[in-house]
C-alpha cells in the first residue's frame, strides 16, 4: 500500500498513556461504530487504529460498535445500541452511497441520522460523522433555469439536526460545501498527497503532463505538477446532456509529451474522463495514460468507457480508491488499483481525539491544507 503520509508529514500517534490525561482525551472515551454501509471500512479503521495504540507501547484499546442499524419489515430505520456510551467520544462512520451494500443513497443518509440522534439522546459527548464520499454534494447550487433547491444545504442541516457536531469526508465536490455547515468544524481531506506519493515515480520527467479535465481539479493539479515537478494543463468541457460531456479547449503545452496523468475527484458515468483521454491521444499523440479518481461510483458506463479506453486510447492504469466500496467488474480489472484509506483515517480520528492538528498529519506546510 501507498504511504500517503510522506513527503515529511507528521505521523506521530497520541495514545493515552502519552497524553495529559491518564484514561482518556479531554472529549471522553474514544468508540469508533458504524451503520452498516459503513462496516467494510470501518472494521478495518478500527483494527488499525489498535495496531497503531500496540505500535506504540499502549495497553489500551478502542472500542468497536459494528452496523448500528437494521430495519423492520415495513422497510423504517431502527438502531439500538449495545453499551453505554454516556460521556463518549464517538467517531460513526457511515457509506453513503455502497453499491455493494443494496441500500440506496437516501437510506443511508437516514441511518447515520438516526444512529446520530440514539448516541446523542444516550449520552455521547461528541458525534463525528466520518463519510468518505459525501452524496448529495454535486447538488450544491441549482442548474440553470431547472428550478432546483441547494440540496446539498438540506442534507448539511440534517446532519447537524441529528447531533453531529463534527464531520470528516475525502475530496468533496466543491470545498465551498463546509459553508453549509455552519459552526460545526468540517474536516475535508483533499487528495494531493495521496496522488503525489502515487505517482512520485513520474518526478522531474520532461515527457509527462498532469491534466485536469475541468476547472474545479485547476488547483489540486497545480499543486500536484509543482511538486513533481511536471507540466500541466487544463481542460474546458461543455456538457450538451446530462452525463456526456464535450471537451472544447485543452490549455496546455503538450509540445514532446508521451505520458499524461489525468485526475479528477469522482468518476460517475466517465463520460468526461472518456472525452478528455480521447481528445489528448488523438490530438496530442499521447503513448500512454495514468486515471486518478477518488471515489469511483462503479456505473457500468464508467465501466464500459474505460474498457473502451484501455483498449483503443492507451490508458495505462487507473487508481481509486476505497471511500466507495469497489464492486467486483472493477476490482477484477487488471489495470485498476483500489488505495485504502483506512489507516490515513484512523490517523485522523487520532488526531482529533486528542485535539491536535489535522493538517500537520497530511503537510508539514503549504496552503492546501485539511482543517
Amino acid at each position: 500500500m501507498t504511504n500517503m503520509l510522506e513527503h515529511g508529514a507528521n505521523s506521530t500517534f497520541f495514545t493515552p498513556e502519552r497524553s495529559n490525561e491518564v484514561f482518556s482525551s479531554p472529549r471522553g472515551q474514544l468508540l469508533i461504530a458504524s451503520c452498516r454501509s459503513g462496516a467494510y471500512i470501518a472494521q478495518e479503521i478500527a483494527g488499525h487504529y489498535n495496531r497503531l495504540l500496540a505500535d506504540n507501547g499502549s495497553t489500551s484499546e478502542a472500542m468497536y460498535m459494528d452496523s448500528v442499524d437494521t430495519q423492520f419489515s415495513d422497510s423504517e430505520t431502527v438502531v439500538q445500541l449495545e453499551q453505554h456510551v454516556g460521556g463518549y467520544d464517538v467517531f460513526l462512520v457511515q457509506g453513503l452511497y455502497n453499491p455493494t451494500s443494496g441500500l440506496t443513497v437516501d437510506q443511508n443518509y437516514m441511518a447515520m441520522f438516526i444512529a446520530a440522534r440514539a448516541l446523542r439522546e444516550h449520552g455521547a459527548r461528541h458525534v463525528t460523522a466520518i463519510v468518505p464520499y459525501l452524496a448529495y454534494g454535486r447538488q450544491d447550487k441549482p442548474s440553470r433555469f431547472k428550478r432546483e433547491p441547494t440540496t446539498a444545504k438540506l442534507m448539511a442541516d440534517l446532519t447537524i439536526r441529528s447531533g453531529i457536531d463534527r464531520i470528516i469526508t475525502w475530496e468533496p465536490h466543491k470545498a465551498q460545501i463546509r459553508g453549509f455547515y455552519g459552526d460545526i468544524p468540517t474536516t475535508m481531506l483533499d487528495s494531493l498527497t495521496l496522488w503525489t506519493a502515487e505517482f512520485k515515480r513520474f518526478a522531474g520527467r520532461e515527457d509527462v503532463i498532469v491534466v485536469a479535465p475541468d476547472a474545479g481539479a485547476s488547483k489540486t493539479i497545480t499543486y500536484f505538477g509543482r511538486a513533481l515537478n511536471i507540466s500541466s494543463a487544463i481542460a474546458s468541457k461543455f456538457r450538451p446532456r446530462p452525463e456526456e460531456a464535450e471537451i472544447t479547449e485543452i490549455i496546455g503545452d503538450f509540445r514532446d509529451k508521451r505520458v499524461a496523468i489525468v485526475l479528477d475527484d469522482i468518476i460517475s458515468s466517465g463520460g468526461t474522463m472518456a472525452a478528455l483521454v480521447r481528445s489528448i491521444v488523438d490530438t496530442y499523440n499521447i503513448e500512454e495514460v495514468h486515471i486518478g479518481a477518488i471515489h469511483n461510483l462503479c456505473m457500468p458506463e464508467a465501466h464500459t468507457r474505460i474498457m473502451d479506453l484501455y483498449e483503443n486510447y492507451n490508458l495505462t492504469e487507473v487508481v481509486v480508491t476505497d471511500t466507495i466500496p469497489q464492486t467486483e467488474a472493477f476490482t477484477e480489472l487488471p489495470f485498476v488499483t483500489v488505495r485504502n484509506l483506512a489507516e490515513v483515517l484512523s490517523r485522523v480520528i487520532n488526531r482529533i481525539h486528542f485535539k491536535q492538528s489535522v493538517s500537520e498529519l497530511f503537510y508539514s506546510g503549504g496552503d492546501h491544507s485539511a482543517s
